[in-house]
């Protein structure tokens, strides 16, 4: 199962990028639905909101105010945080079961508007963000949503900024032009890079090294685009390693935690979309003091990867 988060600063077009996604066979988790599902008329979530913000967050029909819940938490960072302990939890947990849930062979995309505000990134094999020139947003907020070109302005800015985003991106999607050149991006995108890379992932198979990023990389990313995998490696396997850092182009280099087990360390990188290579392939690496360096790669085609996983030095 290859799990990919999807974001985009909002009128930049993530919406259509996951619409065409499910046309090819994506599952789609839709953080929106579900922020709105457990806060439903009836559930413990809208009961907690009530408690903490009062019935004055209620419609006629008893349900959720958006629009009144909104007004309430803009620009009081507190009442907003509370929100957010309330409503991201909830949505955490059935996401959970809905990716559980999936077929083992899914492409499951979480459609998720503040992955990058709330750190999400490397809890997913790949993020597509969707980028779009501040003033093609604004225009389709006015005409699409109708909103002023002062409300659409301040929505944008309230979101993380178009640089916060590009760094959490191992794929931007640029959609300035028309819909259905956006629709051929993500078609070159299902077919080269999202397909292999999820059966590369249920095959327990790296990528072969030596290749280029797909075009619908990040351009001049550098290294960055390897501080992303071991940022990603750092949240699979947490305390299990001592430390993780990218070492050279194509290369990480991550060393295991003092008493760690190394087949742990192995099982959480594979589920962090790292297989180990066969003993052979990986055969002649040491640790510069004759103990074996256990290998692993990337099982994305779009940025092929080496891992180096060393035993810890003590002290």
């Amino acid at each position: 199962m290859l799990r990919v988060g999807l974001t985009g600063g909002i009128g930049a077009g993530k919406s259509a990028v996951a619409a065409r996604l499910v046309d090819h066979g994506a599952v789609l988790i839709d953080a929106d639905r579900l922020a709105r599902e457990v806060v439903a008329p009836g559930t413990g979530g809208l009961a907690e909101i009530v408690a903490a913000f009062g019935a004055g967050i209620l419609g006629p029909d008893g349900a959720l105010d958006r629009a009144a819940m909104a007004a309430r938490v803009f620009g009081d960072e507190p009442a907003r945080r509370r929100l957010e302990a309330i409503i991201h939890p909830r949505v955490r947990s059935r996401t959970t079961r809905l990716t559980a849930d999936a077929p083992t062979d899914a492409v499951v995309v979480n459609d998720v508007p503040l992955l990058v505000e709330t750190g999400l990134a490397p809890t997913y094999h790949l993020v597509i963000v969707v980028d779009a020139a501040s003033a093609t947003r604004v225009e389709r907020l006015v005409a699409r949503r109708g909103m002023s070109p002062d409300e659409a302005t301040g929505r944008i800015r309230a979101q993380a900024t178009d640089e916060q985003r590009r760094a959490a991106a191992d794929v931007l999607l640029g959609n300035d032009g028309t819909l259905r050149r956006l629709a051929e991006r993500v078609d070159a995108l299902w077919r080269e890079r999202l397909v292999p890379f999820e059966e590369n992932l249920r095959a327990g198979r790296a990528a072969p090294t030596g290749t280029d990023p797909g075009g619908t990389d990040p351009g001049g990313d550098g290294l960055r685009a390897y501080d992303r995998l071991a940022a990603r490696i750092g949240h699979a396997a947490g305390p299990l390693l001592r430390s993780v850092r990218p070492a050279a182009q194509g290369v990480i280099e991550a060393a295991v935690a003092p008493d760690a087990d190394l087949d742990r360390v192995s099982a959480a990188l594979l589920h962090a979309g790292f297989p180990r290579l066969p003993d052979a392939v990986a055969a002649g690496f040491t640790d510069g003091a004759g103990g074996d360096v256990i290998v692993h790669g990337n099982a994305d085609p779009g940025r092929p990867a080496t891992v180096y996983l060393r035993p810890a030095v003590p002290g």
